[in-house]
């Protein structure tokens, strides 16, 4: 195994990467900005190095201080954890160049499904359903005859987007000319790429989401699926595992189809991949060729460490578990609770002067912050993650409820009373919500 591993992020998710290594008798090394110094994740790595200023393009983004940071301390592999550089496949190409090991896919597989274009066609290619719209770029002339075709109301995405950047929704075709040239400013402005391209745009879908694991010895399993469909701009808030919407018959099915399509694929390492879901239909919307936030629900309701495996993957060895060895048991629900305003979502940077955290069994929080710790102005404004795990999701919901009862970070604003209101929401409390029913939610109470 690994003596050593670099983790190049920072916050919770470098100190779950931590954890994981420490447990497999791995020693870690962590980057920092200037910044970061005093952050959580330095302190509990067993070396640490300052790879530039706050800026991210300077720091965490800087390849060649990663790089040197590596050769600096020894280290033989790097977890990219998610975000930063974990879906860039330029750099996993330059960490095997330099003969180290990067944990997470080939990046081959990173530049297939980060262009949304290529990524679907190529699951489309491998038996996995998708949005009906088009194949490729749209010109304004193709965007309305496509249109006319599928129905409106049609969505314009771009094709190296992310994160709700560059996505717009025509409800009728005098709306289509502006909703593509909007989109296509967007997408340029934020990924220096304006090529956009055109989907059905579902009414009430939910977001579904199928969590796979690939060994280098041909097996891929899936963990179940997990429910986002509670969003904000297209920002994930709070999920779930398994999904209220779905049964172990489609469960199984969808996860069946996702895995023998990667197994085609020749895919390696974790992975998951994306879905809308309207009336009994699931329809790819892309893959994340990484490590995701909302991990540690599937986690939780099947026991199974998804780092530890990243990491075991990433060194050669295959899965010690097949598909029907995974039992998926109860129900876990994750609140994201980040640093601001519960309820506008204003950015709160600041210092934590008070900090508890719940207890009790089934309560996990994935947190870098700690009483006195100042949270950084210049990176993402998660400040930590709630998951409650309980026999059902009735179970679940109350665990989760008390929890945030007990959870308290002063100082700062964040969004636990958000999801104080959301636990007590008969709809929630019913499973019964889309991708749109948050956003609903928040302007009825003049948000």
């Amino acid at each position: 195994m690994f003596e050593k591993i670099l983790i190049a992020n920072r916050g919770e998710i470098a100190l779950r990467v931590i954890r994981a290594c420490k447990e497999m008798g791995i020693s870690t090394v962590a980057i920092h900005s200037t910044a970061d110094s005093d952050a959580m994740h330095v302190r509990l790595a067993d070396e640490s190095v300052c790879v530039g200023p706050p800026a991210a393009a300077q720091s965490y983004l800087n390849i060649p201080s990663i790089i040197a940071a590596c050769e600096i301390t020894g280290a033989e592999a790097i977890h990219p954890g998610y975000g930063f550089l974990s879906e860039n496949a330029k750099f996993a190409d330059i960490v095997s160049e330099h003969g180290l090991t990067f944990i997470g896919p080939r990046p081959e597989h990173i530049r297939m499904m980060g262009d949304k274009i290529t990524a679907k066609q190529t699951v489309k290619a491998l038996g996995i359903p998708t949005v009906p719209g088009s194949d490729g770029e749209v010109s304004d002339a193709d965007a309305a005859r496509m249109a006319k075709e599928i129905g409106y109301p049609v969505l314009i995405k771009a094709t190296a987007g992310g994160g709700g950047r560059g996505m717009k929704v025509a409800q009728n075709a005098g709306e289509l000319s502006f909703a593509l040239s909007q989109a296509r400013t967007e997408a340029k402005a934020a990924f220096g790429n304006d090529t956009v391209y055109m989907e059905k745009y579902l009414q009430r879908p939910r977001h579904i989401e199928i969590q796979v694991l690939a060994d280098a010895h041909g097996k891929v399993v899936h963990l179940g699926e997990r429910d986002c469909s509670l969003q904000r701009r297209h920002q994930k808030v709070w999920e779930e595992a398994g999904s209220p919407a779905l049964n172990a018959q489609e469960r199984d099915e969808i996860g069946g189809i996702c895995t023998r399509a990667l197994e085609k694929l020749g895919y390696l390492g974790a992975g998951t991949i994306e879905f809308l879901y309207e009336d009994g239909r699931f329809y790819f919307i892309e893959m994340n060729t990484r490590l995701q936030v909302e991990h540690p629900v599937s986690e939780a309701i099947t026991g199974i460490d998804i780092v530890r495996e990243q990491i075991r993957i990433a060194w050669g060895a295959p899965m010690g578990f097949s598909q029907k060895d995974i039992v998926f048991e109860g129900h876990a629900i994750e609140c994201r609770i980040n640093a601001e305003n519960p309820f506008t979502f204003r950015p709160s940077p600041g210092t934590i002067t008070q900090f508890h955290t719940p207890g009790g069994l089934g309560v996990r929080f994935d947190s870098a912050i700690y009483s006195g710790y100042k949270i950084p102005p210049y990176y993402d404004s998660l400040a930590g993650k709630l998951i409650v795990h309980a026999k059902n999701r009735n179970e679940c919901l109350l665990r989760l409820r008390r929890a945030l009862d007990e959870l308290v970070v002063g100082g700062i604003e964040t969004t636990i009373p958000l999801f104080q209101k959301l636990v007590r929401e008969p709809d929630i409390i019913n499973g019964d919500y889309s991708i749109h029913w948050l956003e609903k939610y928040l302007a009825s109470l003049g948000y």
